[in-house]
Order: C-alpha cells, then sequence, then structure tokens
C-alpha cells in the first residue's frame, strides 16, 4: 500500500480515449494529486512514456491490450501503482482485480500495485452473479443469459463519431454486437464469479452517450432459496463501497439504462416474481464500469476516502 502524503504524482497513459479523458475530468478539482502529462509531440513516445510511468506514484494505463503489456513492462519502480483499464490483466496471476465490493478485493487492492480495472459489462454481471455463487444461492454450473445495454460512448471515439456525427436509421435503435458468443469480458465474468458455464451474453448499444443497465434472469428452478435471501445477499455485500442494493428504484413501471449516467456508483436491484427473478444492475459505462472505478481504486491504493473525487 502506498503511504499517503499530499501531492501524490498521477500518470495517464492513453490520456486522449475516452476512459483517460474521464480520469483526467475527476482529477481536474483534486488538490491532492498532481498529473503528469506530456507534450503531444511526446505523448507516444516510448522514452518520455517510460519516464512518466516510473516517476508515477499511480500509473493509469487506459490503451489497447498490447500497448497496457508493453507500457508494464516499461515500470521499474517497484512504488509505482498501476492501474490497467484494458482486458489485458484482468485474469492474469499477479494482479488485484480491482472490484473492491467484492468480498477480500478491498484488502487486496490496497495491498498491490498491479490493479486490473473491470470490464464494463463484466462489472455489471459480477456485480449481480457473484455474491449469489458465493452465499450458496447460485451452483457454479449454472446456466444463466445476460442482456447488456450500454451508452454508446463504451465504443470509444470512432463510435461516439458515428452516433453523434454520422448516424444512420439504424443508430436510432438498440444494436446487438458480438453476436458469436465471444466478447472479451466473458473470461473475467467467469472467473470472477467463480462460474464454470460462460452466460448467454447478449450487449447492446442504445443511442444515448452514457449509462448501462444488466439484466441477468433467473429461474426459481435454479436458486437456491428465495428471491428475499437474494435481497439479504445483496444487502450484506454491499454494506459499503459505490455499490448499492436499492429497492424498488424503478420509473414507474420502467428501468432506464440512463438513470446512471455522469455518476461513479452502481445500483443492483431486485424484480419479477416467485417463479422468475430478474437481477438488474444500473451504472454508467465511464463510471462505475470504467473511470470511475479506476480512480476508486487508486484512492483505495493511496489510503484516501474511496469516494474522493467521485460523483456518487
Amino acid at each position: 500500500m502506498v503511504n499517503y502524503s499530499p501531492m501524490k504524482k498521477v500518470f495517464i497513459d492513453g490520456s486522449a480515449g475516452t476512459t483517460g479523458l474521464r480520469i483526467r475530468e475527476r482529477l481536474a478539482s483534486r488538490t491532492d494529486v498532481e498529473v503528469i502529462t506530456l507534450a503531444e509531440e511526446v505523448r507516444k513516445d516510448v522514452n518520455a512514456r517510460r519516464d512518466a510511468l516510473n516517476a508515477a506514484d499511480v500509473a493509469f494505463l487506459c490503451l489497447p491490450d498490447a500497448a497496457a503489456i508493453e507500457a508494464v513492462g516499461l515500470v521499474e519502480n517497484p512504488k509505482t501503482v498501476v492501474i490497467d483499464t484494458s482486458t489485458a490483466h484482468r485474469t492474469a496471476a499477479g494482479w488485484a482485480y480491482g472490484f473492491p465490493e467484492l468480498a477480500g478485493r478491498r484488502a487486496s487492492i490496497a495491498s498491490s500495485t498491479r490493479i486490473a480495472n473491470p470490464g464494463c459489462h463484466a462489472s455489471g454481471f459480477i456485480a449481480l452473479v457473484e455474491p449469489l455463487v458465493r452465499a450458496g444461492l447460485l451452483a457454479p454450473d449454472v446456466a444463466l443469459a445476460a442482456t447488456s445495454l450500454t451508452g454508446y460512448s463504451g465504443g470509444g471515439k470512432k463510435m461516439i463519431a458515428d452516433y453523434e456525427t454520422a448516424a444512420t436509421p439504424l443508430h436510432a435503435g438498440g444494436r446487438l454486437y458480438a453476436l458469436g458468443q465471444t466478447h472479451k469480458h466473458l473470461p473475467e465474468m467467469l472467473k470472477v464469479c467463480g462460474l464454470a458455464t460462460a452466460p448467454a451474453f447478449l450487449p447492446i448499444v442504445v443511442p444515448h452517450h452514457s449509462g448501462m443497465e444488466v439484466v441477468v434472469p433467473v429461474f426459481a428452478r435454479d436458486l437456491k432459496g428465495t428471491p428475499d435471501d437474494v435481497r439479504a445477499a445483496y444487502r450484506a455485500a454491499y454494506a459499503e463501497g459505490l455499490v448499492h442494493y436499492v429497492e424498488g428504484g424503478d420509473e414507474g413501471g420502467f428501468l432506464s439504462s440512463a438513470k446512471y449516467a455522469g455518476r461513479d456508483d452502481m445500483e443492483v436491484s431486485v424484480y419479477g416474481n416467485a417463479e422468475r427473478i430478474v437481477l438488474v444492475s444500473r451504472f454508467d459505462n465511464l463510471g462505475k464500469g470504467a473511470s470511475g472505478a479506476a480512480i476508486q481504486n487508486m484512492n483505495i491504493a493511496l489510503g484516501v476516502p474511496e469516494t474522493t473525487g467521485l460523483v456518487v
């Protein structure tokens, strides 16, 4: 764990991407950190990046997988805490999984210099499923399905441009993707939840900038308990942190994927009936699904209140 003192140095490698920009935005008003910046002409220079990475108390990697792996190889300072927002290290040995609300994860994050930030879709699924597997309410070999609605900002700058400047009539509706059931978030969903079978996963891009809603239906025959047992498991699991169990938080019978846009926390809730239970998580794909989670992990590593600088 990094010993906290004023003005820790932070470097964002990949600060021009959507995740990096949101991190920078959240850090702008803080007086306890100093952001290391590189001039545009050396932003991608290996030597300049190496110097910045090793001068930082905390380095955020907001890069494609291959570039993130390369960046980790540039870090020689044993005190630099690396928080990787890519997919590269989420199931890797020696990396703490950066979802502190899960049992035992907060302490692991606090003591680690290598933290893998969760994926956005994965965060919503794991928040719903992991506590139930851990409590014995779902068997590890259960066959699940999950539908995840995401704002188009989750697709990065190109998708943002497509929706905001080059939209076609097809962009007006939800657009299902990852049709081959090989989405890159599935490995961490399996590993972190302790599942033996990958869920049938249906990610859908919807026509609003940010916000996410993950839905996991469960049949009563697959649940080793009652809906009230599920609610109790969520209350116990999310007594602290940025994930909150919410009872009856719908909007007049509807649940909007845009509710948490601009925020850094998450709600989980339970709907349905005694035969068919519907588990729902709602958050911002750039908040608790990416940048907000990364800053929460940084706060824990620095020993400051984990909501510092976040919108909750």
